[in-house]
């Protein structure tokens, strides 16, 4: 049996029967994020999982970091110069400061960047695989953006670790 948590409008997911390797869909502003790969390693996904959880229950996480930016200018921004050999140290690190969704091979399809602004959150997300892309050319260039209380993420974020179990 599947549990269901969150609303696919904002930030949800169904995770399968628990075992080593299961079944975890996640969406987030209507996209389906796991649509290159949904089997989950429960150990290490689990985990991860539970650490974003317990880092922003914690009052992690930082406002948007340029002033007058949108959150998908923002987003659009960090990505400016990623991966490229001559990228500056200091965009590294401000990149990695805002990345959230880290979670594995499961999400790794997705760039996320998570921004607080005080209880609540704004996510952005884009997809990035060529395969991806080229399947569905609707995603190419386009940055999704998601609000939702923190609170409301976490929740979501501790009833996936629970419906995974303990193993």
């Amino acid at each position: 049996m599947s549990v269901v948590l969150g609303d696919k409008c904002r930030f949800a997911a169904e995770a399968g029967e628990p075992g080593p390797l299961c079944r975890v869909d996640l969406w987030a502003a209507g996209k389906w994020l796991t649509c290159d790969d949904d089997m989950a390693y429960v150990p290490q996904f689990r985990r991860d999982v539970l650490d974003t959880a317990a880092w922003l229950r914690s009052g992690e996480g930082s406002p948007l970091p340029f002033a007058g930016l949108s959150a998908e200018a923002t987003h659009r921004r960090l990505m400016q110069r990623a991966g490229d050999d001559d990228e500056p140290e200091a965009d590294y690190q401000l990149r990695g400061r805002f990345r959230v969704l880290l979670w594995g091979p499961t999400t790794d399809n997705v760039t996320a960047y998570l921004f607080r602004q005080e209880d609540s959150l704004v996510i952005t997300l884009s997809f990035w695989r060529e395969e991806h892309l080229l399947s569905h050319p609707e995603d190419a260039g386009t940055v999704f953006v998601v609000e939702i209380p923190a609170k409301e993420f976490v929740g979501i974020l501790e009833g996936i670790a629970a419906a995974l179990g303990t193993s």
